[in-house]
């Protein structure tokens, strides 16, 4: 349950108060005027008549503090006094135009939205202090703050514009409560446009490896994009998460009681969501992060094509007044490699349809991004509704899959087909998996790879097919948030 404490006069704490009073949760109001105190009581709100800097007359708990005082000196006061009860509560603050910079800077430090009280005070400020995206938000927050070590950002392997865009994001509001932190990535970016996202935007994200990635010298470690440590990323299974941002559907329930989980698959991309956190706080994205983020928007809905959301609509809004938009056209268009080409025409060649349905394995790859683009591409021809393209290296066969107006979820028919034997799973239209190649077992002399791989995953494929789940099939995902 969300509780939120008020702290200040009537003059500017009043219209707080009295629209946070509508939200779910608690509200407590900590004033020295006598009338307001009766006049909230009248209410039924918990007011306490008391100097707003006297930590007795607060409440146990508060996970939301507003600071909402007429003078700045003694607004100032109230604030920092707030902050060292309530070190993990989202603290909000009003702006005052007559204060001295040196009270400024003090605010600033200890306040985690500051802003102008005459400028939308109710749809602004109170965002963060009533409704469930607030209390999001506070929850969020009350894991960063009291990380004394870095916060590591982790992506799934081989990163999409959405997830590099998302983990930019998370660092970049654990920077602005004072918290190290850096993202990471397992595997390769080698999608062309995905080099050229973080290549022309000089994106910090940071390569790294099993053998040289330790989760025991951080703090805590978020997953972005993905939910599960050691599936779709090369953590080992079981590494404690204390923070998970995705809007992928779960068919398994999710338990982190110690930590932050957000999943929302009603919305087109995990960059969305960053979006309605930076905005809660405030905070605009700098132009290579808006840039980031509003081309994994684009990306991962296909040009608000496919999965949207009125949410992904607001915040690219949002965003497109802040982003470089010669640097999104250069990003769109970057050079194709030879290998994708190849990968194509194979992809094309290889072709099996039965029906709406199409496989094709492509053989032995060195780009798995490639995969992805010749799915995109096969899914454009008529009658084809399903497509799923696969190749292999020498550990494992990548599955990329894409599937449009067929009424098939593509996500639960992979993990029905191939969930047995690797790891599957995605959306309803967009989905991928992959598969250790030892378990086809020996090869023998007279078989081809190839031939091995493509009937084992397109038999099992098609196969499936013949029950494929239907979107929505399986309800809402089951997740779970940290108890109240």
């Amino acid at each position: 349950m969300m509780r939120r404490l008020v702290l200040g006069d009537r003059a500017v704490g009043s219209t707080v108060a009295s629209h946070v009073a509508d939200q779910p949760g608690k509200l407590y109001v900590v004033t020295d005027d006598r009338g307001w105190v009766t006049t909230l009581r009248e209410d039924g709100v918990r007011a306490v008549e008391g100097d707003p800097t006297d930590e007795s007359n607060y409440p146990d708990m508060a996970d939301t503090v507003v600071v909402a005082a007429a003078d700045p000196i003694r607004h100032g006061r109230i604030a920092m006094r707030a902050r060292e009860v309530f070190p993990a509560a989202t603290l909000l603050s009003i702006r005052h135009d007559d204060a001295t910079e040196s009270h400024a800077e003090q605010l600033g430090a200890v306040a985690d939205r500051y802003i102008d009280p005459v400028s939308d005070i109710t749809d602004r400020l109170l965002d963060v202090a009533g409704g469930v995206h607030g209390d999001r938000m506070a929850r969020l927050l009350s894991v960063l703050r009291p990380l004394s070590a870095p916060l590591a950002v982790v992506t799934h392997d081989n990163p999409d514009p959405d997830a590099i865009a998302s983990a930019i994001a998370l660092t970049h509001i654990a920077d602005r409560v004072g918290v190290d932190s850096e993202a990471y990535y397992f595997g390769e970016i080698t999608h062309q446009e995905n080099r050229a996202l973080v290549n022309l935007l000089s994106l910090p994200l940071t390569e790294t490896s099993t053998e040289s990635f330790s989760p025991e010298e951080f703090g805590a470690i978020a997953l972005v994009d993905h939910a599960r440590p050691g599936v779709n990323d090369s953590l080992p299974p079981g590494t404690p998460v204390q923070i998970v941002v995705d809007h992928h559907p779960q068919r398994q329930p999710i338990d982190d009681r110690e930590g932050f989980l957000d999943i929302r698959p009603d919305i087109g991309s995990t960059s969305t969501i960053m979006v309605e956190y930076l905005r809660q706080l405030g905070v605009t994205p700098p132009e290579s992060l808006a840039t980031a983020l509003l081309y994994g928007i684009q990306t991962d809905t296909r040009q608000f094509t496919r999965g949207v959301s009125e949410a992904d609509f607001t915040a690219a809004a949002f965003l497109s007044a802040h982003a470089d938009e010669d640097a999104l056209t250069r990003i769109e268009s970057p050079a194709v490699s030879g290998s994708v080409l190849d990968t194509l025409a194979t992809a094309i060649e290889a072709r099996e349809v039965r029906g709406s349905a199409l496989a094709s394995c492509v053989g032995e790859i060195t780009d798995r991004d490639a995969l992805s683009q010749a799915a995109d591409e096969l899914l454009t021809m008529e009658s084809v509704e399903t497509v799923i393209v696969f190749g292999y290296d020498d550990e494992t066969i990548y599955v990329s899959g894409r599937s449009r107006g067929s009424g098939v979820d593509l996500g639960e028919t992979l993990r029905e087909a191939l969930g047995q034997v690797g790891s599957a799973g995605g959306h309803a239209t967009m989905a991928g998996a992959q598969v250790p190649i030892g378990v086809l077992g020996a090869v023998e002399e007279w078989e081809t790879l190839s031939v091995v791989v493509h009937d084992t995953i397109a038999g099992r494929f098609f196969e499936t097919l013949d029950t494929a789940p239907r979107p929505g099939q399986y309800g809402d995902p089951l997740v779970r948030f940290p108890p109240e």
